[in-house]
């Protein structure tokens, strides 16, 4: 079974403006990694509009009529300091949240073994009721009650390496013992969450905090001593993977120093773990990734290794 690729051109038409880090541009990067020969054998299509019920399984109904309601005939409608709405926001967001549910259908039901969503707006920092961090609705939580409800998936795990902490995504999986949270970040840096102390009212609840200037050796140590052990003794009938780009050293955001090869590895190391615990069923999204050089190579090595790992 391929390696499926979901996206959206609606998803380049969300602009936060002129000099905003998270822009149109991510995603042609990212599309224009993945046209290379290697990659033609991806089973590629576009993603379909979120249905009002995944959104409110996560999100109070008030708060999507809210965003979606402000979204502005023209110029920009600001949600906080560095989250706004402009005219195209509204489809963008309801794709890149349907782009995750269709993939994990197409997972859960054995159409592909596993799949990519390369979407925008990314969607871990928004909280039940919150947008923040450009951030509106959390598309990965949505996958996962996807996969809960109409699935009966009863262990779902999120894997997030985005360089910021997963406040929106960790808050959660915090109302549920099956749903497994696992974070790497960088400690202090927005949004301030993600403290090692952070466990969750279930345990199911995994943070590890990295330093300025972590590298490879903490990143991978991470994962090895840390977070691959929790998530495989938790078990997951399926895997989601918040997949940001933006601790890697030439990121403008944060300062790790983690190399491109580095998310290869870990891609390699999480489809292991899926392989042994739930058939391979894997659904990565897009999260974070400023630098559009490091962000469309480290996208091309992670999908790299969901297609042969």
């Amino acid at each position: 079974m391929p390696t499926l690729l979901l996206t959206h051109p609606a998803c380049l038409e969300h602009d936060m403006g002129e000099g905003h880090p998270e822009c149109p541009d991510r995603l042609r990067a990212v599309m224009a990694a993945l046209e290379s020969e290697e990659f033609m054998f991806l089973h590629r299509r576009e993603a379909p509009l979120a249905e009002r019920r995944d959104l409110e399984r996560v999100h109070p109904a008030d708060y999507v009529d809210f965003v979606l309601n402000r979204v502005p005939e023209r110029g920009l409608a600001r949600l906080d300091p560095d989250t706004a709405l402009s005219p195209g926001s509204g489809e963008a967001a309801l794709r890149a949240a349907g782009a995750v549910c269709d993939a994990v259908d197409a997972v859960m039901s054995g159409e592909s073994r596993n799949a990519f969503c390369a979407i925008r707006p990314p969607g871990h920092h928004a909280e039940a009721a919150q947008a923040m961090g450009f951030c509106f609705f959390n598309n990965a939580a949505v996958g996962a009650v996807r996969a809960r409800n109409r699935h009966g998936a009863d262990r779902v795990a999120i894997i997030d390496f985005d360089v910021h902490h997963g406040n929106g995504t960790q808050s959660f999986a915090d109302r549920y013992a099956d749903v497994f949270y696992g974070s790497s970040h960088q400690s202090p840096a927005y949004p301030g969450t993600g403290s090692s102390r952070e466990r969750g009212q279930y345990g199911n609840i995994c943070n590890v905090e990295l330093a300025p200037g972590s590298g490879t050796e903490q990143f991978r140590a991470a994962y090895t001593e840390t977070i691959l052990p929790r998530l495989r003794d938790f078990n997951p009938e399926l895997l989601i993977i918040s997949a940001g780009f933006d601790a890697h050293a030439r990121d403008p955001l944060c300062q790790l120093r983690v190399k491109t090869e580095d998310f290869g590895w870990l891609t390699e190391e999480l489809v292991k773990v899926a392989n042994d615990c739930c058939d391979g069923k894997v659904v990565s999204t897009l999260e974070g990734g400023y630098d559009l050089s490091a962000l469309a190579a480290s996208a091309a090595v992670h999908v790299r290794a969901l297609m042969h790992t």
